[in-house]
């Protein structure tokens, strides 16, 4: 029995780059000869005569072009006889006088892989048994109507070989546009669900190939308020919502022809590809298209545009060339006046607690600062719209008075602000955008304003006023003050609000070094029934440690007292080691950084110098041009006999397990030293610090001591014993 498999490569290459489908060659030859084979009934596919058809020498042309595998060598791998076409018109001629003319046995199975009728000839014209079945496998069946369409058994090809045949979809997004037009049209602009429905729209047509979105990002105010399902405003984070849902979020200048002539550039330049998408989507309703789409459709290809009902230029819309959707239709977006009710989010009855979502700035906040703002300075509580947008204008929070208006509009339908007589607005002050809000400013401002009084400086550090918020109690609910960057970020709402003032001044140990520090602006007056408490003006003014044991230190602010002991013992293996009296300030804290919890290392430091166990000062860099600042250690102080004398004993103990041969590890520890309390993750992670210790690959909690580590050494050398120094506890 005689089977053959005829593959027309020049076709299906063809048919798939124009259905925008990418082929795999290699999966394409030995999909197409096991599937044959098993058509045929053939035990193994090498019972099958398989050639591939194609114009080889010009595939070798595009192949070095392309540097793409040489397709002729993947079907000979695969086991095909490879045919040079010499003329397509004389395809079915060439075949027979190749293969089917000298062949003695009749052919009991023919399979064509084509997507033409180029080959039908052959199934008139070899010779073939009784039974014989020729089969087509091809995309469209080409043989319905013709005198073959009863005799070959038409199969697609892309189910046979598992291709799920979709179009290619690109989508251009004037984000803009839409939404500008989705809010002046009454809707609140949810970007969760404008993305999701844009999303699972393009991804209707076929395979989302592109998709990328274009507005003035990052340009204050020159986007209506855009909300989250929770009613958050979150414009700030639309970039970055957008390129989780895979849009690419393309920048371009504020103003209505800046988004069309980048959409229109880019497009032009995507369609004129080879490998083009099928279909493109542009979301916009501006005539200014009506040539782009004109240009798409002479190149055959798709054109649908998505765009606003109320806002579709009517040019557009008689556009017989294309289909129109409408954003509100697949997206479900509420009404303004719909949106002021609160979320209602269900939970399932395991769920332990609700997610917490962060309170970060957004264009509320510029509603709610500026307002307070005017009433403070009117003497009221209710303020005109006219003069509420005005403010707004004032500070950049918006790029036009139409924003304004919807920024405040919208304000309206949260809740945020209520409506009062002769058009005036007033804030609901029970909201808790609101009353976050303004705990958050109150908290800064206050901060700033305290710092400044009390230490007698012209500005505060942005670092230490960093750290200082961090230890704001009043600060700790949920979402709120969980790290510097959340911080950073009110900081700088506050300094977009013309509350505080951020300025570069040169570091006063090196003048060509410029650090940022904040300062209250001269023209911001803190609400006058706001204050801090007494406890809170202590903790900024300096605290009075002098007198105060370690001990009972310990007690007071344990992660303090920790860092002083950290604190003692690098300086002190640092000043010995090199033979210097001090120890650069800037270098000791980046290596205890990571043990820096809230403000301890600096609490630290300034307890060490109100106990006259060490002194901060300038001192001669040899390093340097410029004076460094360092810091010493009084070693005769009550407080650095303490911490030595504990560190010595610790490293003795460690001797004695080494010279024992007995492994390092905290069991260890404690069984050779029962009578000391040790605290024992403190003096693990110090030794580990300072290098004493290294925790042993593979085997954690187990280390091996640095016998001939400096202080190890001197401690082993000396062998000195817990010294009972006057004023040591």
């Amino acid at each position: 029995m005689a089977a053959y498999l005829i593959v027309d490569v020049d076709d299906l290459q063809e048919h798939f780059r124009k259905h925008g489908i990418a082929l795999d060659l290699q999966e394409l030859a030995v999909g197409l000869r096991g599937g044959a084979a098993l058509a045929a009934g053939l035990v193994s596919p090498d019972k099958l005569r398989s050639v591939a058809v194609a114009d080889w020498t010009a595939q070798k042309a595009r192949r070095k072009t392309s540097n793409a595998l040489d397709p002729q060598i993947i079907f000979r791998t695969a086991g095909y006889d490879t045919f040079q076409v010499p003329e397509r018109a004389n395809l079915a001629d060439a075949l027979i006088m190749h293969y089917f003319s000298f062949d003695p046995e009749p052919v009991d199975e023919l399979i064509l892989a084509t997507t033409n009728n180029d080959l039908i000839p052959l199934v008139r014209r070899i010779r073939t048994t009784r039974n014989a079945r020729v089969r087509m496998w091809g995309s469209e069946d080409v043989l319905t109507g013709t005198e073959f369409a009863d005799e070959v058994i038409f199969q697609p090809l892309e189910s046979l070989l598992g291709i799920q045949q979709t179009k290619n979809v690109a989508v251009y997004i004037d984000f803009e546009n839409i939404a500008i037009s989705l809010n002046e049209a009454g809707f609140t602009v949810n970007l969760d669900e404008l993305i999701n429905g844009m999303v699972a729209q393009a991804k209707a047509h076929g395979q989302v190939v592109k998709m990328a979105a274009y507005a003035p990002w990052g340009q204050r105010g020159s986007l209506p308020p855009l909300v989250d399902h929770l009613g958050r405003e979150v414009a700030d984070e639309a970039p970055s919502r957008l390129m989780m849902a895979n849009i690419y979020p393309m920048f371009n200048l504020p103003g209505k022809n800046s988004a069309d002539m980048l959409i229109a550039k880019d497009i032009i330049t995507d369609s004129s590809h080879d490998d083009a998408a099928d279909i493109y989507i542009v979301a916009s309703g501006d005539r200014d298209f009506n040539e782009i789409i004109k240009s798409l459709r002479q190149r055959g290809k798709q054109v649908i545009l998505w765009s606003v009902r109320s806002s579709l230029s009517r040019q557009l819309e008689s556009n017989p060339n294309m289909l129109i959707e409408y954003v509100e239709d697949f997206t479900p977006l509420q009404m303004h006046r719909n949106f002021g009710a609160p979320p209602v989010t269900t939970f399932e009855p395991d769920d332990e607690e609700e997610p917490v979502i962060a309170f970060t700035p957004s264009q509320w906040s510029s509603v709610i600062i500026q307002f307070d703002r005017l009433a403070q300075i009117k003497g009221r509580k209710q303020i005109s719209r006219k003069a509420l947008i005005g403010q707004l204008l004032h500070v950049n929070a918006v790029v036009s008075a139409a924003r304004g208006e919807d920024l405040v509009a919208q304000a309206i339908a949260v809740g945020i602000l209520e409506t009062g007589a002769n058009g005036s607005v007033k804030l609901d002050v029970t909201h808790p955008v609101v009353e976050k809000t303004r705990l958050v400013r109150d908290r800064i401002t206050l901060r700033v304003a305290n710092t400044l009084r009390l230490r007698g400086w012209e500005y505060v550090n942005y670092g230490f006023l960093l750290k200082g918020l961090a230890t704001d109690r009043e600060l700790d609910l949920p979402g709120m003050n969980y790290g510097d960057e959340w911080r950073s970020n009110w900081i700088d709402c506050l300094v977009r609000e013309e509350v505080l003032a951020r300025e570069l001044v040169p570091h006063r140990h090196n003048p060509d070094d410029l650090v940022p520090v904040i300062k209250l602006r001269a023209d911001y007056q803190i609400q006058p029934d706001i204050q801090m408490g007494g406890d809170e003006l202590t903790q900024i003014a300096e605290q009075n440690w002098e007198g105060v044991s370690l001990s009972e230190l310990e007690r007071q602010e344990p992660d303090t007292a920790d860092m002083v002991r950290r604190i003692i013992v690098s300086i002190e293996q640092f000043t010995s080691f090199r033979g210097f009296t001090w120890c650069p300030l800037g270098s000791l804290h980046k290596r205890l950084r990571n043990f820096d919890r809230m403000m301890s290392f600096q609490r630290a430091v300034e307890y060490l110098l109100a106990n006259d166990a060490a002194a901060v000062q300038e001192y001669d860099n040899p390093m340097s041009d410029f004076r460094t600042k360092g810091i010493s250690l009084e070693l005769d102080a009550p407080i650095c006999c303490k911490v030595l004398a504990e560190r010595d004993a610790f490293v003795r103990t460690l001797l004695s397990l080494y010279e024992k041969n007995i492994l390092i590890s905290e069991q260890s520890i404690r069984a050779s030293d029962p009578t000391t309390h040790w605290d024992m993750p403190l003096w693990l992670s110090v030794m580990q610090t300072e290098n004493v210790l290294n925790e042993i690959p593979g085997r954690p909690g187990q280390y091996s001591l640095f016998r001939t580590h400096h202080t190890v050494t001197l401690i082993a050398d000396t062998k000195r014993t817990e010294p009972e120094m006057p004023g040591c506890e």
